[in-house]
């Protein structure tokens, strides 16, 4: 007589190797740190990005996937955090609030009111360094220094620094928003697939 259990341990084994099942397996978990390591290429932002927003300018797309995935690596934050803060922010470049899309401002530094919009930088790059500088003075303490020049005007006014070594740690700081590390944890739960 056949073991029963040793039957369906082997059917369920098969139906595994097989992708028949699914336990809901995704890709690399990405951390929540943001100093932590990145786990997202450029490419894997991109895909990500197009995901949620096919009717956006891929060359664009392409273009700030990798000044994130670089400008993040030289000052120690990571990628993955930062590029999601992006969409977030700007509704996958959708924007519709005070920013533009001319400002290059892609976390919606100084944005505040109609008399303060938020700060503009010259190019989608510098942009990109503002953030992730804005970024660096959260998650890290006064005696970490930045490796590229200054030029997020708002960095001084992060007090204390290193307030916010996680994404959750955001929420009332960054934003007033309550949900706003939350909203980032979900959009990395998402990223995770890609």
């Amino acid at each position: 007589m056949r073991n029963p259990f040793r039957f369906a341990a082997t059917v369920c084994v098969c139906l595994l190797l097989t992708g028949c099942v699914s336990f809901g397996v995704r890709g690399k978990a990405v951390s929540r740190s943001l100093t932590g390591q990145p786990v997202k290429s450029a490419n894997q932002l991109y895909a990500f990005f197009m995901a949620n927003n096919p009717d956006a300018d891929k060359a664009q797309v392409r273009r700030l996937a990798a000044y994130y995935v670089s400008e993040a690596y030289d000052e120690g934050i990571n990628s993955d955090c930062a590029f999601v803060q992006m969409c977030l922010e700007t509704g996958f470049l959708r924007f519709g609030g005070l920013v533009t899309p001319d400002m290059h401002n892609y976390c919606g530094l100084g944005s505040m009111d109609a008399e303060h919009p938020g700060e503009r930088f010259a190019t989608e790059q510098l942009g990109v360094r503002a953030h992730i500088q804005h970024l660096h003075a959260y998650a890290t303490t006064s005696d970490v220094a930045l490796n590229h020049e200054l030029i997020d005007n708002r960095y001084k006014w992060v007090n204390p620094r290193g307030k916010a070594p996680t994404v959750f740690e955001l929420a009332g700081t960054w934003a007033s928003d309550r949900q706003y590390g939350a909203k980032l944890d979900a959009l990395l739960s998402r990223l995770e697939s890609f």
